[in-house]
């Protein structure tokens, strides 16, 4: 059976995963990420050379990923990969084709193949972490929009005081990290000393947990209902690190409970269900950009 090396290119490491046709995954490795783009193109390399029979190259980047030039706009942690055209460099020194695209939208791509939204075929991705981002599928494929930045949820504000005008996005007032902050400034401690996991653990114990995780949930269910009745997708998909949670869709069903209560006129519920892959979405998804992107 044909085998993919497929890359998950994240700021503080790089994930290498060997799969099958069919997204079985065979072999993973992991290495620090490079500092620099010929050292990120080296890394590859090394690890390219280990396996033969190799089909092709799949990459899951971060940033505004233009997949069919084969270069990043946006921004990201890796200023390096910002520019360059990263998908020729590589299909020039493996003679190989390559395909690429955006982290979000490859995990996106690995429920809507194999996941929770593998049964319908237009659907939202919500990822949940230090940001906010998403993805938007229409018809299993991913809609970018006209400037790459279909999908980036996190732009969208959620609050706004009229009598200031002071803005806040959802990345800003409903990330994971945005709870950290909070906590730490309500406590007057540094947010390194505190661990996400803890918080949202413990958070009916603490008061100040209370208050900062109960906002986190009543923004990340304000924002779902908003993109039902902007989009109104078959399914809603949360994932990023808050989609392990076990209490997760119960947390957010009751702030919308509450959403459906104040508007009763509203009629359509939205389905929310977690990602079924997790640490391996970002692999699997990129094969499936790969197998599709000329189909």
């Amino acid at each position: 059976m044909k085998q993919y090396l497929c890359v998950d290119v994240g700021g503080t490491s790089l994930k290498f995963g060997l799969l099958n046709a069919e997204g079985e995954i065979l072999e993973t490795d992991s290495q620090r990420t490079p500092s620099t783009l010929n050292e990120f193109y080296d890394v590859i390399e090394n690890v390219f050379k280990k396996y033969e029979d190799i089909e092709g190259l799949a990459l899951s980047m971060p940033g505004a990923v233009d997949s069919e030039k084969g270069i990043i706009g946006g921004s990201s942690a890796l200023d390096y990969i910002h520019g360059p055209c990263i998908k020729d460099d590589l299909q020039k020194r493996f003679q190989m084709r390559v395909e690429m695209e955006n982290d979000a939208n490859c995990a996106a791509l690995a429920e809507v193949w194999k996941g929770s939204a593998s049964d319908v075929n237009d659907c939202c991705f919500i990822v949940s972490g230090t940001g906010i981002g998403g993805a938007v599928v229409k018809d299993k494929r991913i809609h970018k929009g006209e400037h790459l930045h279909g999908g980036e949820f996190g732009y969208m504000i959620a609050e706004f005081d009229f009598e200031t005008h002071e803005m806040k996005t959802w990345s800003d007032v409903g990330s994971t990290m945005a709870v950290v902050r909070e906590v730490a400034r309500l406590k007057g401690i540094d947010k390194e000393t505190l661990d996400g996991k803890e918080i949202f653990d413990h958070y009916h114990d603490d008061p100040i947990y209370e208050k900062v995780v109960d906002k986190y949930y009543f923004v990340l269910a304000n924002g779902i209902y908003n993109l039902q009745y902007a989009y109104d997708p078959q399914k809603i998909v949360i994932g990023g690190g808050i989609s392990v949670r076990d209490d997760l869709l119960d947390e957010v069903n009751q702030r919308l409970d509450i959403i459906f209560e104040h508007f009763t006129h509203a009629k359509i519920r939205p389905t929310v269900l977690t990602c079924q892959y997790h640490n391996d979405a970002n692999l699997l998804g990129a094969l499936y950009h790969f197998l599709t992107v000329n189909s």
